[in-house]
C-alpha cells in the first residue's frame, strides 16, 4: 500500500486557520490565501489536499465563504491532478452531493458516521468515494466539531461501518492535534489491527506531526499483524513553515533521508 501526504487546509469564515487540540477558542489564524496555499501544495507534488469546513463541522450548516474557497481550490489544483477531500458538516446526502458537484473527489463523513451510519452506505452505493472521520478523545469518538463526546468507542464505531463501502478511515487523535509532538503510534497500531476494521478500509493518521521524522515514523509504521497506514494529514507544521511541502512529500514517498534539514520558518 502506498503512503500519501495529505496537506491540510482548515477554514473558518473563508480564512485558513488551525485549532489547537480541536478547541475553537484556541484558533491560530494564517494570513496566507487558502487558494495560494493549495497551489503551493500542488506544486510540491502532493496527490491529495485535505480540507475542513470548521464552521460547518461545528454547526452542521455549510459556510458560504468556505464553500467558495473549496470550489476555488478544486479549480486551482485540478489540472495538476491533485484530488481534494473535504470534511466538516457532511451530514446529509444533499450536503455531500453539493461538494461532489463542486469537484471534490472524496467527502469525509464524521458526525453522521456515528449518528446516522446508514448515510455512508447510501453515498457509497451511489458511487461516491467516502472516508470516515473518527476524532478520538480518550477512548471515545467526539462529534459535532469535537465539542460533543458521543460515548461510542473507536472499536464500536468501526464495527458500525462494516459493509458501508467507505474506502478509508481518518483517525484524528485530538490530544495530539495541533501540538506537533508526534503521533500516538501505539494507538494507531491498535487501529490497524482492530478486528472491527473492515479489511478494505485503509487508515489515514491525523494529528501530531511536527517534523519530517514524524512523517517517516507514520510512513514506516507497521502493526503486529503487518498492516500499514495509507497516509497522514499534516497541517500546522506546514503552515508554520517548520517543514516545507516539498520535503514532506519526498519523505512521505520514502525517497529521502529523514535527517534532511527542515527549513527555517518563513523559508
Amino acid at each position: 500500500m502506498s503512503f500519501d501526504l495529505y496537506p491540510a487546509i482548515d477554514l473558518r469564515n473563508g480564512r485558513c486557520v488551525r485549532l489547537v487540540q480541536g478547541d475553537y477558542e484556541r484558533e491560530v489564524r494564517y494570513d496566507a490565501n487558502p487558494v495560494e496555499v493549495a497551489h503551493e501544495f500542488a506544486e510540491a507534488g502532493t496527490r491529495w489536499i485535505h480540507m475542513v469546513d470548521l464552521d460547518a463541522a461545528r454547526t452542521g450548516e455549510p459556510q458560504p465563504q468556505n464553500r467558495v474557497v473549496i470550489r476555488s481550490v478544486v479549480a486551482a489544483v485540478g489540472d495538476a491532478g491533485v484530488h481534494v477531500q473535504v470534511g466538516g458538516g457532511v451530514r446529509s446526502r444533499e450536503r455531500a452531493e453539493a461538494l461532489y458537484e463542486a469537484g471534490v473527489a472524496r467527502c469525509v463523513v464524521g458526525t453522521a458516521a456515528i449518528e446516522n451510519p446508514d448515510l455512508v452506505g447510501e453515498l457509497t452505493s451511489a458511487g461516491h468515494r467516502i472516508a470516515v472521520g473518527l476524532d478520538v478523545r480518550g477512548t471515545d469518538v467526539a462529534t459535532r466539531g469535537w465539542e460533543h463526546q458521543s460515548g461510542v468507542s473507536l472499536g464500536d464505531a468501526l464495527a458500525r461501518l462494516a459493509g458501508s463501502g467507505a474506502e478509508a478511515v481518518i483517525v484524528t487523535q485530538i490530544a495530539h492535534d495541533g501540538m506537533g509532538g508526534g503521533s500516538d503510534l501505539a494507538g494507531l497500531r491498535e487501529v490497524l489491527d482492530a478486528p472491527q476494521r473492515p479489511p478494505a478500509m485503509s487508515v489515514i493518521a491525523s494529528g501530531g506531526v511536527g517534523c519530517l521524522a514524524d512523517i517517516a515514523d507514520l510512513r514506516d509504521l507497521r502493526s503486529p499483524h503487518g498492516h500499514t497506514l495509507a497516509g497522514a494529514i499534516v497541517g500546522k507544521a506546514l503552515h508554520d513553515g517548520v517543514i516545507s511541502p516539498v520535503a514532506a512529500v519526498v519523505v512521505a514517498r520514502g525517497s529521502a533521508a529523514v535527517d534532511e534539514p527542515d527549513p527555517e520558518p518563513g523559508q
